[in-house]
């Protein structure tokens, strides 16, 4: 890190202080202008998978909101980023917004819950990842029809995978638990036991489930710039971060 960048940093420390000594709302709004660009990054992400999903600025919203109970609730002195803080509070906030206006058709989440159905009673019946004609043999339907549907299925399924692992990390996070367990040494080992899980499962998947994983949640690349990323098409990346989804879900069933 150069001077310029410990100097902001330095900054904006004592930005938080000030704030965490006068509880203004004026310096809340200062720090919260800080980071709308966080809330936007968020809910674009979001706006980029689900195209059929137009109330963007109703999600920005949500977002804002979520962001300012995250400057009020954060406290600087426990050593943690507050870009995770928030970003879990935004995430969660936008994903329930998106969730009670019911914007997948009830035939799509249908047939999403048989998939997911489908394949863990494969998995257990077989010992292993059943195969996409196993499973298009036990739905009754044509392995193209499977593919077809792994693509449409794209909002509903990871919405259900946003909102499980969202829901795991708020109550594993060290800083989003109840205030009388801020200190509790079993928040901080859930939630290290979260991540190493997740790495765990992750690195089951095949090379190229890992490489849309990899792109779509950490570098926050839309679907159309993975495709670009992996020169194949858009649709051809819905369907392998779907078939990835169904197999973390089901890895991690029980956890």
């Amino acid at each position: 890190m150069n001077a310029a960048e410990l100097k902001e940093e330095d900054k904006a420390l004592q930005l938080w202080y000030k704030y965490k000594l006068h509880r203004s709302i004026e310096l809340r709004n200062e720090i919260v202008l800080q980071y709308t660009g966080l809330v936007k990054k968020i809910v674009l992400r979001f706006k980029g998978s689900y195209s059929n999903f137009g109330q963007l600025d109703d999600m920005v919203n949500q977002g804002i909101i979520a962001l300012i109970d995250a400057v009020e609730k954060f406290d600087p002195d426990m050593g943690n980023k507050f870009e995770t803080f928030a970003s879990l509070k935004i995430r969660g906030s936008v994903i329930d917004f998106m969730r009670k206006q019911d914007w997948v058709p009830r035939n799509q989440r249908n047939l999403a819950k048989e998939l997911d159905d489908v394949y863990q009673e494969l998995y257990t019946s077989y010992g292993h990842e059943p195969t996409k004609q196993e499973i298009a043999d036990r739905m009754r339907i044509t392995s193209v029809h499977l593919e077809k549907i792994l693509e449409q299925r794209h909002n509903s399924i990871i919405l259900s995978y946003e909102e499980a692992i969202n829901e795991k990390m708020m109550v594993a996070a060290p800083l989003i638990i109840n205030d009388s367990d801020v200190n509790s040494p079993e928040a901080g080992l859930l939630y290290n036991e979260m991540k190493e899980k997740l790495i765990e499962v992750i690195g089951q998947l095949n090379e190229k489930e890992r490489l849309v994983i990899s792109l779509y949640y950490y570098e926050n690349l839309k679907l159309r710039e993975i495709a670009e990323v992996m020169s194949i098409t858009e649709s051809r990346v819905s369907q392998i971060h779907s078939a990835a989804v169904i197999k973390m879900k089901n890895k991690l069933i029980h956890y």
